[in-house]
């Protein structure tokens, strides 16, 4: 023991001795005058010169230096007043003797582990920490920072690591903190001894407390630290300047505005960074707020950065509710360590994926692709983790603080503004940012386009979860636990509360509703579309590459990207996924007008012409189509609806008529029957609407009012004919190319026949024919032509009939008598017309005949109506058996069609077809109508002449013997059946000689009697 002493005071007195001075000054003169000063005696230059010896450039010096260090740093008590300063707190922490040989000579570098341990317990405010005197504090990290070059120099480290720096650091030579940045890099690894990373970690510590203790960090950064200011902000006091965290937001602010930073100091910046996602416990705060939280949650996670992802998680809510301090503390170091600029310093989220890693760099990179096929669940969620503390400051995100710095400046007045402090909350930047971001030229100074873009990539990262929006997650706290508890999924929460915007607390609502109408005007603006929604841009690829790829290749507004993808909702590429995603915007969509970018932007200034408060969309479109319908109808000179407007409104109505639950009133009116009678139809294609109109007659009134007015528009404007123009796409570009829109069905009507055309479009117009004939009112062109007729010969059935009733084709079979009668006006009579030709065709255009002869036709005519032809054979069918019919009502149907027939022979297809060479040869010359040519052909019957064809011979005496059994059944009703009975009468020459014999005769009659009274008045006179 006694020659332990005697070393250490020979050592002790080498530091202090004149000679030992006198040559150091000798060497050293020409390198070193910043020593010169010092006084002698006392131990002074030695400490100087350690202090220094970083700028010594000579051999010999450096050399001499470099062993009177280890000679100073084998023993605290030997460096220059150490002892002095830090005598008290050694013995009150108990650290070890300050007493000549005590202890082993390896055992001095101890009291200053315990030293450190100490000044870092009270960092981290832990329980019943000593605190050490500020002198001390000064004495202990500049032992650190001394010792920062040559691990050797820091005797409790090299001691606990010996092994350790063997196992993974052989071939790494000591000096300028190599063996340090080894050990660190290490530190996690399996095989490292938990002794020397209890120590690496003390050390690390230290360093976040004060980046001097870095060798490395403080060399390499020491021009840019200079070169930036960073040492410069007086407000601050001197110990967060040294701290590393300030160091960091300091150069890394310096990165961001696109200012020199030196590639060596940038990647000591990237290894410290990354240390500090990598161990909580180097951050004081974390450790000090907490605590119980890793206690409680965390516990087992210390390693590569578990530990501060699990704490993230409860940041965000995830494990219950949130810890007062602790968001703010891990946004202190989220804001330091700066992982938004490069995903490497997270290793715990650099070790979840390896897929797009060769894509990537930046954490904004890793966002786009969010939920795509690449990535894997655990990145996932430790990216949500990360960009949960991100998206609170605008800062943290490199590339938006990059494009809007120069518009923060300009619109957010951020002049000046020193980037590490808290003059101005870092939302407010983004907030400014975000309401100048959709300005238009006259609303003032708008966003540059880059920097646009980049607010909108924010937008569509925090439309995936509500957590990465702050203001909607602070704000919709209560409406999220309320209604939305078991939405969780990705995306669900926000949608969720989309749909329940009308059952928001004001704030939320406001939040809500301002973020739809944003997303709308993103969809629109944004160039590639549908990335705002990263799942559905993911479940809608088939059908974008199959139908819509040159709305994506073309990179138009998304707006259109969206039309196309719901025009192809019902494409087999579409998948439900997709499906889904599609008309939950479109529902979302009907709740306000703002809602939909492009018909907001067209249509606002109509809106706040013609329909001012109102705000659902539906009520709007419900509106200006009404405003429209009322100006066409009218013949208006300017149409009130501007022609932006009207293309839009046309665009927003066909997509309503796709899915009833775009309508939402008439989804709320028939949502019980629904229920009733279509409860295995799926929503959408127009399928449910399809159902309830074959179900018109079951309908509940009210749904069957709504149902009957939606017809009446689609039959105006068939474009709003979801099913018609689905089914019948083909064939209108086929036949109807150059039909103007509102003439589609009546086109498509005079192509049914065609051997082209298709067997679904065919039946399909079958349907609508048969709607229109059940009410005159759902024939616009046949309601224009007889506008006079209808209540000039109609009017006890109008009457009658309520609004909210169909009038199942009563007035339509009233005007089909008139015809007969030949009372109709041109226009009328025209159309009546085509309606008695189609209906002779398909007796299931005929309500009339079909109610009153439902038990007929099954009965006697059964095989003709399973047929389907539409060649006129159950008429005629009925027509042959009129002697077999009981009921009267039936029985005058059929009548009916008789005495209709005999007005016009195109209403008797079955005659037509017959005598169709006949009429060709024998009354080519005969105008057709009002039963002209029908009479040709009785009286060629009766010419002994004319040969007729033996098919039409035989069909003309059929009518001739119904239409004389239907004479007697049902005689004329009045002189205008008399006189049609009299003209389409087989002997109608004989008949009209007879009343003109007899007409003459009575003329005669009179004129006799005329002179014979004559005569006898003058004899009366005479007398």
């Amino acid at each position: 023991m006694k020659g332990v002493w005697l070393l250490w005071n020979y050592k002790l007195n080498l530091t202090m001795d004149p000679k030992f001075e006198s040559v150091a000054m000798e060497i050293c003169k020409s390198t070193i005058t910043e020593c010169s000063e010092e006084e002698r005696g006392k131990g002074y230059l030695v400490s100087c010169l350690v202090d220094h010896r970083g700028n010594i450039t000579e051999y010999q010096c450096h050399q001499y230096v470099t062993k009177m260090t280890s000679v100073v740093f084998s023993d605290y008590r030997l460096i220059c007043g150490f002892m002095d300063q830090c005598r008290e707190d050694i013995n009150a922490l108990r650290c070890g003797s300050i007493n000549v040989g005590e202890k082993d000579i390896h055992s001095q570098g101890e009291v200053i582990a315990c030293l450190e341990k100490a000044l870092v317990r009270e960092a981290e405010q832990q329980d019943q920490a000593h605190p050490i005197r500020e002198e001390c504090k000064k004495s202990i990290m500049r032992v650190a920072e001394l010792s920062s070059d040559d691990f050797h120099l820091d005797r409790f480290l090299y001691f606990s690591c010996r092994d350790d720096r063997e196992r993974f650091c052989e071939n790494t030579q000591a000096g300028e903190g190599k063996v340090y940045k080894c050990l660190f890099s290490h530190k996690f690894e399996e095989a490292m001894s938990e002794k020397c990373r209890e120590a690496l970690t003390t050390r690390q510590k230290l360093i976040s407390q004060d980046y001097k203790v870095s060798y490395s960090l403080t060399k390499a950064c020491k021009a840019d630290l200079r070169k930036h200011r960073c040492n410069l902000d007086t407000n601050m006091p001197r110990a967060r300047e040294a701290r590393l965290s300030y160091l960091l937001l300091c150069l890394e602010s310096a990165v961001h505005r696109g200012r020199t930073v030196s590639e060596d100091c940038q990647g000591e910046m990237l290894e410290y960074r990354r240390m500090l996602i990598e161990d909580f416990s180097l951050s004081p705060e974390i450790v000090l707020h907490c605590r119980g939280e890793i206690e409680t949650h965390c516990s087992g996670l210390h390693r590569k950065g578990r530990t501060l992802h699990c704490l993230m998680r409860v940041g965000r809510g995830d494990k219950g509710s949130t810890v007062d301090g602790l968001c703010q503390s891990l946004q202190n170091l989220i804001q330091a360590a700066d992982p938004g600029s490069d995903y490497r310093i997270d290793r715990a989220l650099n070790e979840a994926f390896i897929a797009i890693l060769c894509v990537c760099r930046i954490l904004s990179c890793l966002m786009e692709h969010l939920y795509t096929e690449k990535m894997v669940e655990d990145c996932e969620h430790r990216l949500l983790e990360l960009q949960y503390f991100i998206s609170r400051d605008w800062k943290l995100d490199p590339i938006l603080y990059k494009k809007c710095q120069g518009d923060a400046a300009r619109l957010c007045h951020t002049h000046g503004w020193n980037e590490t402090s808290e003059l101005m909350p870092p939302g407010a930047v983004f907030s400014c940012l975000y309401r100048h971001a959709y300005r238009t030229e006259e609303q003032g100074r708008r966003l540059s386009r880059d920097c646009k873009v980049e607010v909108q990539r924010i937008l569509h990262q925090r439309a995936l979860d509500v957590k990465l929006d702050p203001d909607l997650q602070k704000r919709c706290l209560t409406d999220l636990g309320k209604w939305c508890s078991e939405k969780t999924g990705t995306g669900q929460e926000l949608e969720c509360l989309q749909d329940h915007l009308e059952d928001l607390l004001s704030g939320c609502g406001e939040v809500v509703g301002n973020l739809t109408e944003l997303q709308s005007e993103v969809h629109y603006h944004w160039l590639h579309d549908i990335h705002i929604e990263a799942l559905l841009i993911r479940a809608c690829q088939p059908v974008i590459q199959s139908h819509c790829h040159d709305v994506s290749d073309n990179q138009v507004d998304s707006g259109d990207l969206m039309e196309c993808l719901v025009q192809n909702k019902h494409q087999k590429e579409m998948n439900r996924k997709c499906t889904v995603g599609v008309t939950h915007f479109q529902l979302i969509q009907m709740k306000d007008f703002r809602f939909s970018y492009k018909f907001k932007m067209a249509c606002k200034e109509d809106v706040l012409k013609l329909c001012p408060n109102i705000k659902k969309k539906v009520d709007v479109v419900i509106c200006l189509s009404t405003t429209v319908r009322n100006d066409t109808l009218q013949d208006v000179k300017e149409q009130r609806v501007s022609l932006k407007c009207r293309k839009q409104l046309r665009v927003e109505e066909l997509e309503m008529s796709e899915d009833i639950r775009l309508e939402p009133e008439l989804y709320e009116e028939c949502k019980s029957d629904i229920g009733r009678l279509c409860p295995s139809v799926a929503f959408g294609n127009a399928q449910m609407m399809e159902c309830l109109k074959e179900r018109k007659k079951q309908l509940s009134q009210q749904c069957h009012q709504r149902v009957f007015k939606l017809q009446e528009g689609e039959m105006v404007d068939p474009e709003l004919d979801y099913q018609l123009m689905r089914v019948c796409k083909q064939m209108i570009k086929r036949f109807c190319t150059d039909a103007d829109a509102k003439n589609l069905l009546q086109c498509l009507k005079q192509n049914k026949n065609s051997e082209l055309m298709d067997p679904k479009c065919k039946q399909m117009i079958t349907k609508r024919q048969i709607t229109q004939n059940t009410d005159y009112r759902l024939n616009p062109i046949l309601r224009k032509a007889c506008k006079a007729d209808i209540p000039k010969f109609c009017q006890p059935i109008l009457t009658k009939a309520s609004d909210d009733s169909e009038l199942e084709g009563q007035v339509i079979g009233c005007l089909k008598l008139k015809y007969a009668d030949q009372r109709l006006s041109p226009d009328c009579e025209d159309q009546i017309r085509v309606i008695l030709q189609e209906s002779a065709l398909d007796y299931r255009l005929d309500p009339q005949l079909q109610i009153h002869c439902a038990e007929e036709i099954s009965g006697l005519c059964a095989e003709e109506a399973v047929a389907q032809e539409q060649t006129g054979q159950v008429e005629e069918c009925l027509k042959a058996n009129l002697l077999k019919i009981k009921h009267d009502r039936c029985k005058k149907e059929v009548l009916n069609l008789l005495k209709e027939s005999k007005a016009d022979v195109f209403v008797d297809p079955v005659l037509h077809t017959a005598c169709a060479l006949d009429l060709k040869h024998q009354c080519a010359a005969v105008t057709p109508g009002r039963g002209r040519q029908m009479s040709c052909l009785l009286e060629s019957l009766q010419d002994k002449r004319v040969r007729l064809q033996p098919e039409c011979k035989k069909r003309l005496q059929d009518r001739m013997d119904m239409w004389s059994y239907a004479a007697k059944v049902a005689p004329a009703e009045g002189f205008s059946d008399l006189a049609l009975q009299v003209m389409t009468s087989p002997s109608k020459n004989y008949i009209l000689f007879i009343i003109s014999l007899g007409v003459i005769v009575l003329f005669l009659v009179g004129l006799l009697c005329g002179r014979i009274t004559k005569r006898v008045t003058r004899e009366l006179k005479d007398r």
